[in-house]
């Protein structure tokens, strides 16, 4: 194992560096978090108990040095000529992401999207638990989707009145997204995924907002497909 896949000694607390940096955590790093839960789930799938920044950074092929850099943003998290502790990172990347934190969710809409998402296993997994579904057709208000009950749109305010509600995902007709998810914000909703292509933006420091862009994910494969192409294309001269 090498050196830097420990903590320094004489250093604050992991806890306390995690309050201290927390505010300050770039995004980029943010968004590595997740490959780092999914990819040490793995690892504990398959019985591994410790693991060196070296063979973590191969598996996720990033650098060693990239590895280190993250989790010393919470605290580094590993142990001198030991490495990290798989069971042990994963526990705290998972605090970290909030999974076990008791998060409630709400899906706005029980369209097709919406009802697809209700009844996948991410959620679950992740420790969200979808407590409700809102729609304004009548067709769906009153029904039960995967075991989630379909309330009316009219709703909304009262049932986040008597439920927690922490995160809603938003899969309703674009020209509501607005609307509604400012209603949902006046009722204390932290947190607003958004599959709808609307960009929606609220003070970071009360509402946490994910605009998700289906589109542009596709776009990119587009784009990467048709660059392999063209490459092709320029190695027949």
């Amino acid at each position: 194992m090498k050196s830097e896949d420990y903590d320094n000694f004489g250093k604050p607390s992991q806890n306390e560096r995690t309050e201290q940096t927390k505010h300050n955590i770039s995004q980029a790093v943010i968004r590595r978090l997740p490959r780092y839960y999914r990819y040490l789930r793995e690892l504990i799938t398959q019985g591994k108990t410790r693991i060196s920044s070296g063979e973590l950074a191969e598996l996720m092929n990033v650098t060693a040095s990239q590895i280190r850099q993250d989790l010393n943003c919470f605290g580094g998290f590993g142990q001198q000529g030991y490495g990290y502790n798989v069971n042990y990172l994963y526990t705290r990347i998972s605090e970290i992401l909030g999974v076990g934190a008791g998060i409630n969710a709400v899906i706005i809409g029980a369209g097709d999207l919406g009802r697809a998402l209700v009844h996948l296993s991410m959620f679950e997994k992740r420790g969200v638990d979808i407590v409700g579904m809102f729609d304004s057709g009548e067709g769906m208000v009153g029904r039960e989707v995967a075991g989630v009950n379909v309330y009316s749109l009219d709703c909304l305010e009262s049932f986040c009145q008597n439920n927690k509600v922490d995160i809603a995902v938003l899969t309703l007709p674009k020209d509501q997204v607005k609307s509604v998810a400012d209603r949902l914000v006046n009722c204390g909703v932290r947190g607003l995924w958004n599959f709808m292509g609307v960009e929606l933006d609220y003070d970071r420091n009360s509402v946490a907002v994910e605009n998700v862009h289906l589109g542009d994910s596709l776009m990119i494969l587009n784009y990467k497909i048709s660059s392999m192409e063209f490459d092709r294309g320029e190695e027949e001269f």
